[in-house]
């Protein structure tokens, strides 16, 4: 007696500005292990505050959705164009229930690739086919489960670590938690800060966009001294952790800790949302921030991403650390911050 085959498993291109679409994809990403770039909301977001194209690469069974890939058209006068898993994040990649839907949706990726005529697929996560290059040894995350209280949170962090922290929650600061209403004063916060480091600024309206498709799962913290805000994080709430992902302080930052103080604070206030874990995110290996969250007690987990160029192309090279940017680094620094505010969002849309 034979056994009639079930039915096929296919790919297919999902509509990202359905409703009802995104809302089946939001449930799938919502009971697998994932990240908050996983989500049809990031690619939204992403698509509204920056122009790039969002994608997502749906596979289904019998009307049931078996896999996802998340996916941006990531194109810049600067850089070689790219599809992106996720753009603008740390974290991407497949989502899939079995082995054959995952190779299926990197297969489709690679074809959608080639149509578009995009140089290479990035995924910032997950496993890859065979032919695909992975990418270690340069970045880790760094996450841990949040303690029981704000005392016992305290004794987490490394003796000398804990010292400064105990110093800067001495500091004059008020702490305010908004949404869209304190934008602007994470805005200026946050441009500030990249461009010090030599950075261009994401445009504004990224961020505006994000919270608005977050929701509830967004807000943004600020440091305010003498009713001004020295430091603001914009954080986001996936599956229990609470992610400080986009922040930053100017130099009166530095005197007064509030950087310092901002996080320790939102630990404290994603505890009280209900969170169980504070992912403090990536950094670079080797890098200050690398350094700077060892320091506080977070063991880093090294990354793996992986790469596919297509054949005769050349892959493009975001990386802020390689030595052929230092130069441009260096001048955008020089850069008066009105000046740079302006310019920037056109060279950091290219950047996801």
């Amino acid at each position: 007696m034979t056994t009639a085959p079930g039915p096929a498993m296919f790919v297919r291109l999902a509509d990202m500005h359905d409703a009802r679409e995104s809302a089946r994809i939001e449930a799938f990403v919502a009971e697998h292990p994932s990240t908050p770039f996983h989500r049809p909301a990031w690619l939204q977001a992403i698509e509204e505050g920056t122009g790039q194209r969002a994608f997502g690469l749906v596979a289904e069974r019998a009307g049931v959705i078996a896999g996802w890939l998340a996916l941006t058209e990531v194109r810049s006068v600067l850089f070689p164009p790219a599809l992106v898993s996720g753009a603008f994040g740390v974290g991407g990649g497949v989502l899939a229930e079995t082995d054959e839907a995952g190779a299926m949706l990197l297969r489709a990726a690679q074809e959608m690739a080639q149509r578009l005529s995009v140089s290479s697929v990035e995924l910032r996560g997950g496993t890859a086919n065979e032919g695909w290059q992975p990418i270690t040894g340069k970045h880790a995350n760094f996450s841990r489960p949040l303690a029981e209280d704000r005392e016992a949170e305290l004794a987490a962090i490394p003796r000398k670590a804990r010292a400064e922290v105990r110093k800067c929650l001495r500091s004059p600061l008020e702490i305010v938690v908004g949404h869209s209403d304190h934008l602007d004063t994470f805005y200026r916060c946050y441009a500030e800060s990249v461009h010090n480091l030599g950075t261009p600024v994401f445009p504004r309206k990224l961020f505006a966009a994000v919270l608005g498709h977050f929701g509830e799962d967004a807000d943004i913290l600020t440091a305010l001294h003498e009713g001004r805000g020295v430091s603001s994080v914009l954080s986001l709430y996936h599956q229990g952790a609470v992610m400080p992902y986009w922040g930053g302080g100017g130099l009166e930052a530095r005197a007064l800790k509030s950087n310092e103080r901002i996080y320790f604070e939102l630990m404290d206030h994603g505890r009280a949302r209900g969170c169980t874990q504070f992912d403090y995110g990536r950094s670079k290996v080797g890098s200050g921030p690398y350094n700077f969250k060892k320091w506080q007690g977070f063991e880093p987990e090294p990354l793996t991403y992986w790469s596919w160029t297509a054949p005769g192309s050349t892959a493009r090279n975001i990386d802020p650390t390689d030595q052929s940017y230092s130069a441009s680094i260096d001048l955008w620094k020089m850069l008066p911050l009105s000046v740079a505010t302006r310019i920037g969002p056109f060279i950091a849309r290219g950047l996801g």
